[in-house]
């Protein structure tokens, strides 16, 4: 009878801890190039705590696709697409490969550097990648480290385009890191750097 009861107190406690998990889920809806969040609290720390997406006038965070996928694998997210079907990681992959038809190699990257505990933001406007902000700094807080550009191994990457790449880095005061993806989904970076003898 004691065995019952204990058994019993476990699984009460197993619901009201998957209860609290699904409060905390944040809802989202896959958009085209973006994800956009409710109009929530929690929503909202995601911007403030660790500085995924950013807040829009009404309230809700505009997430990029890596950070959309990043949250949802985490269990902070739940995706829906427009009709309210909810939206797993393969399809959420899916989508954001016919936007994006490097999305996975970036995606590998953009993950590996946020598990380092790095913050990393889009770098479109510096004609890379990513920007990649040192453990602890927000941005706006100061500026960004590096620049990344996100490579699969069996790539090639021609003198010319590894040189622009270099000339974007350093007039932009950053490093230029180079993610080469390999066929696992690892990655190992090669910092560049701009010398003069």
């Amino acid at each position: 009878m004691a065995g019952k009861n204990k058994e019993k107190k476990e699984k009460t406690k197993k619901k009201s801890k998957n209860k609290r998990r699904r409060k905390q889920l944040v809802k989202g809806i896959f958009s085209k190039e973006r994800v956009i969040t409710e109009d929530s609290d929690a929503a909202r720390e995601f911007y403030n705590q660790s500085c995924f997406g950013k807040i829009l006038d009404n309230g809700k965070v505009q997430l990029s696709l890596c950070e959309g996928l990043y949250l949802m694998e985490k269990g902070k997210l739940d995706l829906r697409g427009y009709r309210k079907k909810k939206i797993t990681s393969r399809g959420y992959i899916m989508r954001a490969r016919k936007v994006e038809p490097n999305f996975w190699i970036r995606y590998c990257v953009y993950k590996n550097m946020r598990n380092r505990g790095y913050v990393v933001k889009t770098a479109l406007k510096f004609g890379a990648d990513f920007r990649v902000y040192d453990r602890g700094i927000k941005p706006g807080e100061d500026h960004a480290r590096w620049i990344i550009y996100p490579v699969h191994e069996g790539n090639t990457l021609t003198w010319y385009e590894f040189a622009a790449k270099n000339r974007v880095a350093h007039s932009t005061k950053k490093r230029l890191l180079i993610g080469v993806v390999d066929d696992e989904g690892d990655v190992t970076y090669y910092e560049i750097r701009w010398m003069r003898p």
